[in-house]
């Protein structure tokens, strides 16, 4: 598990946290990988709700899986690459990522990030000395969900990228939030204040 572009924060004061999925909750997914900046689209007002929660004070965490690397699809230049293009169109909108953790490992690896387990999430909550009770994790696919619940964060799903399949095929925890897309989801969270 790696972390880039991370920020301190402080141990004394409460976080406002939340999580999200990558592929398919920020940016268009694809069953090839997202695999350079230019295959790499913003799903429309994904950027402008990242900056929303911003600017109400949440510190923005990215937690997704990146097996690409793993299959030697792309490299870490590469991925670097694809991030600084999300966090340069973040910031034409006056948005920004507080941290981008990530696991490289492919689906038959025994690590404890890839999700849907849960420990990228785990070091989350201990990079942001934050407990993840009531942190909404945002994700399009069931391990998203899965791991947000086995860290005992507040899965939300949205229907971009694999969540409408996600949906349908159903099996996703109990507690799970059903949202559009990001901004919707955003919208409500921010009106719940």
């Amino acid at each position: 598990m790696i972390q880039v572009a991370s920020e301190g924060v402080a141990a004394t004061r409460a976080v406002r946290l939340i999580v999200l999925d990558r592929d398919g909750v920020i940016n268009h997914d694809s069953e090839h990988f997202i695999k350079s900046p230019e295959e790499w689209r913003p799903i429309p007002g994904s950027i402008e709700a990242i900056a929303r929660l911003n600017h109400a004070g949440y510190r923005v965490v990215v937690a997704t899986n990146q097996s690409g690397i793993g299959r030697g699809l792309f490299d870490m230049a590469m991925l670097n690459s694809i991030h600084e293009k999300m966090l340069k169109a973040l910031a034409q909108v006056g948005g920004r990522i507080d941290a981008i953790f990530f696991c490289p490992h492919t689906g038959d690896s025994r690590c404890e990030c890839r999700k849907p387990r849960p420990g990228m999430l785990l070091e989350i909550g201990k990079r942001f000395n934050t407990e993840l009770a009531d942190v909404p994790c945002v994700g399009d696919s069931l391990r998203d969900l899965q791991a947000a619940e086995a860290a005992g964060a507040q899965p939300l799903l949205v229907l971009t990228g694999k969540g409408e399949r996600t949906l349908r095929e159903g099996g996703f925890p109990k507690s799970t939030q059903i949202f559009p897309d990001l901004a919707f989801a955003v919208a409500a969270l921010l009106a719940r204040e």
